[in-house]
């Protein structure tokens, strides 16, 4: 088109030049070419305004096809891109959503285990507490999904790995995920105000299982509950056997009559009980009952039952409260133990023998615990869903920007409570071969621990942990009765 323009512009150019050379000719011819030639010039004005309309048709056309070509890409491409820690995918519509999460708590334990009285030695020494990775997700808008695994200490083990369908008021949840069971236990650890959770959480194993679970989740009320089996990698008691293996039933319910936000000013008043039944598997370890000094992860085990029991029941309630920067919060739990009544040692495998078991009375065990902690720069803990969330930290230490973070301290006491006098605390080292030295030995006692704590909020996804604590051990069935622990602990986290 812009060729036929070019040529246009020659021919009008000739026609001018025949024109000056007839304005020299005879009058009379040069009235006849004048004609001749003016209808040329028409002729060729016709042609070009032809050919303008079509560049203007070819530059409609080219643009169209721009717009339609970027419409296209981005109908392929459906991308909307958010962060939460961590870039968050997600299509325009919200039917997928995809992102990878994950954690890094780095330990540092300094611990007096007084050795005097223990007769095991004090620990200094550093771990990778937690090292996860995952992913999380969403498929057809209410099919969720988490897989996450912890590289802690080169130890491969599965956390949460679970699918949620969330279409229903009643959420269906199969997988391995959490027995819904205690405040401090359903609450994430990047969200616990201590390095580690109370006693009596770890003392009766409260944990992941492999099941299949609904809920109910609103603003002022909660309810759960599920059946469960073992969690992954655990292992029987005899390589091979592939009998009936451990049946959990938990239930929770909570309440919060108050769950407001009030001039930024959060408020919150939660109730809470729970309950689980376990069941041990005829090729299962037997249960065990036992808490580290000082609440520290590298701790020894200075009130330990060693395996004693075919099964379980355990019962707590909760109480929490958040007024702003103040928060408060307080449980009690209490198990009551099924020991195992067999005749003998639960294989033949075992050197032949009576179960030192038998005959024991069916002990009850316990542990509470109450904290409260203030943020100093104001901030406020969050709640949803039951649990307490992620703290929105107000100003961010950064150096570029400035901020101080949000500080917090906290103070803790925490009872576990592992003797019961009916009970012998009979050594089981019948029923469990292998063990030696303090494993054998009774220490179904009582620990009570008092602990303080700082932590340095930098932004809401990084913060650091100073903990201090002391453990005091009683009781007449513990050897370590009137020993004292102390310990500090320190925690670099980060999550995404």
């Amino acid at each position: 088109m812009i060729g036929g323009l070019k040529t246009s512009g020659r021919y009008l150019l000739a026609s001018a030049s025949v024109i000056g050379i007839l304005a020299h000719a005879a009058p009379e011819a040069r009235a006849q070419d004048l004609k001749s030639i003016q209808s040329q010039i028409d002729a060729l004005q016709a042609t070009i305004k032809d050919l303008q309309r079509q560049v203007q048709d070819a530059k409609a056309q080219a643009a169209a096809a721009q717009t339609a070509a970027a419409s296209s890409s981005g109908s392929d491409l459906d991308l909307k891109v958010k962060w939460k820690g961590a870039p968050e995918l997600s299509s325009k519509n919200g039917k997928f959503k995809f992102k990878v999460r994950g954690r890094i708590n780095a330990d540092y334990d300094g611990i007096n285990q007084d050795t005097f009285t223990t007769g095991v030695p004090d620990v200094s020494a550093t771990e990778l507490r937690r090292a996860r990775l995952g992913v999380e997700g969403v498929v057809f808008y209410d099919w969720k999904y988490i897989l996450e695994v912890d590289f802690a200490n080169d130890n491969a083990a599965i956390k949460d790995a679970y699918i949620q369908y969330t279409g229903w008021p009643v959420y269906l949840t199969i997988g391995n995920f959490k027995t819904p069971n205690t405040l401090d236990n359903l609450t994430s650890a990047n969200y616990i105000t201590f390095m580690e959770r109370a006693a009596f959480i770890e003392a009766f194993t409260l944990d992941r299982a492999i099941g299949v679970g609904l809920s109910y989740l609103s603003p002022h009320w909660t309810a759960s509950a599920g059946i469960f089996g073992e969690a992954p990698g655990a292992a029987p008691l005899f390589s091979g056997f592939t009998g009936d293996e451990n049946v959990t039933f938990a239930s929770r319910v909570t309440a919060a009559p108050i769950n407001r936000e009030v001039n930024g000013v959060n408020q919150v008043l939660h109730l809470g009980a729970s309950v689980r039944t376990r069941d041990v598997g005829n090729d299962q370890p037997l249960l065990q009952y036992r808490a580290r000094g000082a609440n520290l992860h590298l701790a020894n085990f200075f009130v330990n039952t060693n395996r004693i029991a075919d099964g379980d029941t355990f019962w707590g309630l909760e109480l929490a409260g958040v007024w702003g920067p103040l928060a408060m919060q307080a449980e009690y739990g209490q198990t009551e133990v099924e020991v195992f009544q067999g005749a003998f040692a639960r294989s033949t495998a075992f050197p032949p023998g009576p179960n030192p078991l038998r005959g024991q009375p069916d002990p009850t065990y316990e542990g509470w615990y109450v904290e409260s902690s203030w943020f100093l720069t104001g901030e406020s803990k969050s709640y949803k869903d039951g649990v307490f969330q992620r703290v929105k930290v107000k100003n961010p230490a950064t150096f570029k920007n400035g901020g101080w973070g949000a500080w917090q301290l906290a103070g803790r006491y925490d009872v576990v409570n592992l003797g019961d006098d009916a009970f012998g605390c009979p050594l089981t080292i019948a029923l469990y071969p292998g063990t030696s030295g303090a494993d054998q030995a009774p220490m179904c006692g009582e620990q009570a621990t008092w602990q303080i704590a700082l932590n340095w909020y930098l932004n809401d996804y990084t913060r650091l942990m100073f903990d201090y604590g002391e453990s005091h051990i009683s009781g007449q069935l513990d050897y370590n009765a009137g020993a004292n622990i102390k310990g500090f602990g320190m925690r670099a986290q980060v999550d995404w």
